[in-house]
């Protein structure tokens, strides 16, 4: 946790954790003003468990969220308000500091000069130049201080660094910027081995710039919207990007406060979720130390990403609970909102096995929509014959969680949504269906195929195939046919390998004789375990395309 001291009263500071807490009251704060919306990314703890923890320590703690390269006026003047309350000095935060200094030069716009606005959060490394206009008082247009490139790919997750190796493999001369502002990348698909004590969650991670390949540009910045009829995206503080070609891939949102309550008792009381890198480490505690008991494991409503994730939680911890001699004392409830245990029927046998063997309690059209962490009470809703909705409350000792799924907010109200919020594109070509010169791929957007990171390394080579069609460097298009993978892990040791196109068919990616996905396998364990992460780190991210080149047609 790093503190900049911007004036005499007030602190700026990129995301802070529980944690810094007994840091920060030593420094001598006294207030926190959080301005990052909850969910923006995987490994960010909300609002909420910032603010218990800011009570313990003694501090006071206010929530002013901000979406990136959105901060109004009228946001500012709250800021102006809470700076004028609160106890001094003050610590805001956001994701990097940027939205906080942000709000800071608003606030004190017309009150101080802008050229000693500029300069003051210049001297903690934020740059407001791009304010300058809002400053003085004039108008603020979306075409200052732009940055011009080729192509521009919104989102560093797996898809859109996929997507820039790709393109280099294929053009290398080729001029393209990735925005993303994370510091660290993340192997998702790992969380669940974290979850299960296998993997270490160091190992889901490394440092972002360390993946961005050579010779691309990386704005690390939020993107805030997107002005399609003149091929600009726009940036947090008021800054642009101009592009000829544009991807988009920014992942999705996590909407922990879906749930009632969730947001409160997350990683406390037995609460916990492998969604989130910080949580992981927390369910494997919990299945280690777990002797008796209920334990939930909840799925919501369609789309999320993985769909075979939550089912993955519970039959791990099952299978760790039977090697511990525990099992027979566990009360096991698997809680769906879904009418199926998965949506390939072909895998259905196979994991009713293990649903049998571990004696799970299957509840469909339940869904999670409340947690009382304290009273460990979790509230359920689900819809009668009549079209009427009843709720029920189930105790628990071991909950594990999985939040309702959203595009993020930035493409949910932009030009490039469809009306549910996702990012509309043809699901072959994965070009928009407006905007020819746009693509996107992986998880946020709305064809109609699994969400996982085996969909997005299929993807990728799609895109950067098609885009070099709209710059007249190909011919043929490439076509995706859907393809997504999801080992469901069911023991320590075994999975069934389901492997999937557009429409449920089977889609092997080894003959049967070597390894059939519909049954459990030692092999599929290894692959899961041992070739897939270096498959990802050293493969899909470097552009090597091994069993992913793309189908042509015309």
């Amino acid at each position: 946790m790093k503190m900049q001291q911007l004036t005499e009263q007030l602190y700026i500071a990129p995301q802070i954790g529980p944690g810094d807490m007994a840091d920060i009251a030593t420094a001598g704060v006294r207030a926190i003003i959080c301005n990052r919306p909850d969910g923006e990314a995987g490994d960010q703890p909300g609002f909420r468990e910032i603010a218990a923890a800011a009570e313990l320590a003694g501090l006071e703690a206010h929530y002013l969220p901000v979406t990136p390269g959105q901060a109004s006026a009228q946001q500012g003047v709250e800021f102006d308000r809470l700076m004028q309350a609160l106890p001094k000095p003050v610590l805001a935060y956001c994701r990097s500091g940027m939205r906080s200094a942000t709000l800071w030069g608003l606030a004190n716009a017309g009150r101080l000069p802008p050229e000693q606005i500029i300069n003051r959060a210049a001297t903690c490394g934020y740059d407001l130049n791009a304010l300058v206009r809002r400053l003085a008082g004039g108008v603020d247009p979306y075409a200052v201080n732009d940055a011009r490139h080729q192509i521009v790919i919104v989102g560093a997750g797996a898809a859109g660094i996929a997507v820039a190796a790709s393109l280099l493999a294929r053009r290398p001369a080729l001029d393209i910027a990735i925005i993303d502002p994370a510091d660290v990348h993340y192997y998702q698909p790992g969380w669940t081995l974290v979850g299960a004590g296998v993997f270490e969650p160091a190992q889901t991670a490394r440092v972002m710039g360390a993946l961005i390949p050579r010779g691309v540009r990386w704005i690390k910045a939020a993107v805030s919207g997107f002005v399609p009829e003149h091929n600009v995206v726009l940036l947090e503080g008021c800054r642009t990007v101009r592009y000829e070609q544009l991807v988009v891939c920014p992942g999705l949102k996590l909407d922990w406060d879906g749930i009632a309550g969730l947001s409160d008792t997350l990683g406390r009381h037995g609460v916990t979720s492998n969604y989130r890198y910080d949580l992981a480490p927390y369910t494997w505690e919990l299945v280690r130390q777990f002797r008796a008991g209920e334990a939930l494991f909840t799925q919501p409503p369609m789309p999320i990403k993985c769909a075979g994730a939550p089912q993955k939680a519970m039959y791990l911890s099952c299978d760790t609970w039977r090697r511990n001699g525990v099992l027979g004392q566990a009360k096991v409830r698997f809680m769906t909102a879904g009418a199926v245990l998965f949506g390939v029927a072909d895998y259905v046998p196979a994991l009713m096995e293990y649903v049998r063997a571990y004696g799970i309690e299957l509840n469909f059209g339940r869904t999670l929509v409340a947690v009382d962490g304290p009273a460990r009470l979790a509230t359920f809703r689900s819809t009668t014959p009549e079209g009427g909705s009843v709720t029920e409350q189930l105790p628990f000792d071991l909950l594990h969680v999985v939040p309702p799924q959203i595009a993020p907010d930035f493409i949910r109200g932009s030009p490039l949504a469809d009306t549910a919020g996702w990012i509309d594109v043809d699901q072959a070509t994965l070009r928009h269906k407006i905007h020819r010169n746009i693509f996107g791929l992986g998880d946020a957007v709305n064809a109609p195929n699994a969400k996982t990171a085996a969909a997005a390394r299929k993807q990728a080579p799609v895109v950067a195939h098609n885009l070099l069609v709209n710059l007249g460097a190909e011919t043929r298009e490439a076509r995706y046919d859907g393809y997504g993978s999801c080992p469901l892990t069911v023991e320590r040791g075994k999975i069934v390998l389901a492997e999937f196109t557009y429409g449920g068919k089977l889609a092997p990616s080894f003959p049967s004789w070597l390894l059939d996905g519909t049954r459990p396998s030692r092999l599929a364990w290894l692959l899961k375990e041992r070739l897939l992460p270096p498959l990802y780190w050293q493969g899909m991210l470097k552009g090597r395309e091994w069993m992913a080149q793309p189908e042509l047609v015309g």
